[in-house]
Formats: C-alpha cells, structure tokens, sequence
C-alpha cells in the first residue's frame, strides 16, 4: 500500500495543520509502523502551538508520564503569548461580541474604520492585533475560534495581501472543522482572487493554483457534488497546466474523478491524452487502468491494474464503464 502513498508529493502543498487528517488516515490503515506515524505527528506538531497534543502522544510513543524539559518550556511560552495577544486584541474583541455594534457595520472599509476610531478609540493597531491573535488560535488548535475571527478581519483589512492570507487560513479552518459547504465557499472566493490578482511573478501565481488544488482534494472529495466540481477546476486550462507543470500526482484524483462521473464524456477523451502526455512523470495502478483500456484496448492488464488498485486502498473506486 505504501508504494502509492502520495503524502510525501502532497503535504508540502498543504498547511501542517492539514497534514495531520493525513497522518491519522495512515494510521488508521497500519500503512507504516505505528511508531514512525506517531514521531511524524510530534515532528510536525513541534512547528504549531498545539503543545498539549504533543505532549499526549511522546507520552503514548516512550509509554511514559514524563516529557522532555523543552516542551514544559515551550507550552509556558505559548500560555504567555495567548494571554499578550488576548490582551491586544480585547478592545477589537470585545466590539464583535456586541451584537448591537457590530451591526453599524458596513461594506465599506473606510466607514468601518473611522467609525471604529471615532466612537471606540479601535485603529490600525487593534485590527493587526485580532489577526495576530486568530493566526495563533489557529495554531494552537481552535479552528472554531480562529475562523470568526478570521472572518471578522477581512471585513476591515485594507491590505490586499494580509487579506488573502487571513483567506487562506479561514479555508483551512473549515475543512479542519469539515464544513464543506462554507469550506466550498471560501475555496471559490479564494480561486476568483487567484485568477484575478497581480502577482510578483507567473511561477508565484501557478503556485497559488497548486496550493488551491491541494487543498480542494479535502473538500472534493467530501462535498456531495464535489465529485464534478473538482472536474470543472481540475479540468481548466491554466490549472491543467499547473498540473502537468509541478505536480502530475494530482492527475490520480482527476482520474478517480473521472472513472466516476459518468456525465463527463467529452472531457473524458482529453484527459486520457494527458494521462499519455504525463506517463514518463506520474503513473499509478488507477492512470494504467485506464492507459490499459482506453489506449491500449488492454483488458487482461486492466484487470491486473484493476487488482493493484484494491491492494493499494483504492476500493473506493467504483468502476462504472
């Protein structure tokens, strides 16, 4: 099953915090040592401030009580930083929690924030502070919390930049909470901003796509018509050719897409010209099968195929030529 295992090729397209339904699918499976699963998981909890977390499983890990010195420091270290960053961003917190407030609030920014100066002494400094303060609660774990505030930021963020990062960080809150449906809203806001932004550099733009692409898989793969949706992203000129450019893996989850949903004939013929286009880079039991019967007219090796795909946790594909 491992030989197929795509999260080497995936997780450096995705937040860590994503990573990690990753790592529990393989453990679930018993896909590697339950050992090397669970050092992967301190390794990467050791970049967030979900220090607890990581404390819990070196305990399950070494079968022991005790935690190293530099995680009891470090956990001291964040309590500090969350109670600094609460403080900061109280004025601006408080305001939301007043319904009545809030609700003086406008689409335009530049209302917003001479309203919130003028009659709460809230300026630039307060709002940079709930950013702050959302960025970490989303590190420490509260995806809940971190998505409202988030949410709220973007509502009286000016700079186009920090504005799009507080969007990266709201998407991926949701598919960590698994609501697909505003998981899918924000992932189109996030495509529309991607296709019409001016970036430093074409290359930084592709990558925006392959990021965006990566972290659809989650929500494609979850929604009820995701299936199709991700045909409609996937199958888009410029993101097509990302795929081929940096990153062929991601043609399995278009095949899989694909094999089925039965409505996509058309684009069906020309995916199969790009599975022959990307065979020197990327091929898998799933890629082959349908190599074996829609070029090849191969059905012995299709069934063949057809058996590697089962063994390597692909029973999910349900063949309906």
């Amino acid at each position: 099953m491992a030989e197929y295992d795509l999260t080497p090729r995936i997780a450096p397209n995705l937040d860590r915090h994503l990573v990690f339904p990753l790592l529990e699918f393989l453990q679930e499976r018993q896909m590697y040592p339950d050992e090397q699963i669970l050092k992967s998981k301190i390794e990467l909890l050791n970049k967030t401030n979900m220090v607890d977390y990581a404390m819990d499983i070196h305990k399950s890990l070494y079968h022991t009580e005790d935690v190293p010195q530099d995680m009891v420091e470090r956990r001291v270290e964040v309590v500090a930083r969350l109670k600094a960053l609460e403080e900061s961003a109280a004025p601006l917190v408080n305001f939301l929690q007043n319904a009545a407030a809030v609700q003086e609030l406008r689409a335009d920014k530049q209302y917003n924030l001479q309203m919130l100066h003028e009659r709460y002494q809230i300026g630039p400094q307060q709002i940079e502070a709930l950013y702050q303060y959302a960025k970490f609660q989303f590190e420490c774990g509260n995806y809940s919390g971190a998505a409202d505030y988030l949410y709220q930021y973007r509502a009286l963020c000016t700079n186009s930049d920090r504005s799009l990062s507080a969007l990266w960080g709201k998407l991926a809150a949701e598919i960590l909470m698994q609501n697909w449906d505003i998981a899918l809203e924000e992932l189109n806001r996030l495509k529309e901003i991607i296709d019409s932004k001016s970036f430093s550099s074409p290359m930084n733009q592709v990558q925006n796509r392959i990021w965006l692409m990566h972290w659809s898989l989650f929500i494609f793969f979850n929604h009820d018509n995701g299936r199709t949706q991700i045909i409609d992203l996937f199958n888009q000129d410029k993101y097509l050719n990302a795929i081929q450019t940096n990153a062929p893996h991601l043609v399995r989850y278009l095949a899989t897409a694909f094999i089925v949903n039965k409505r996509r004939r058309p684009q069906f013929k020309d995916f199969i010209k790009v599975i022959q286009q990307e065979q020197n880079s990327y091929n898998d039991p799933i890629t082959e099968f349908l190599t074996c019967v829609y070029v090849n007219y191969d059905f012995d090796g299709a069934q063949k195929k057809m058996r590697e795909c089962e063994e390597s946790a692909c029973r999910k594909v349900k063949l309906e030529l």
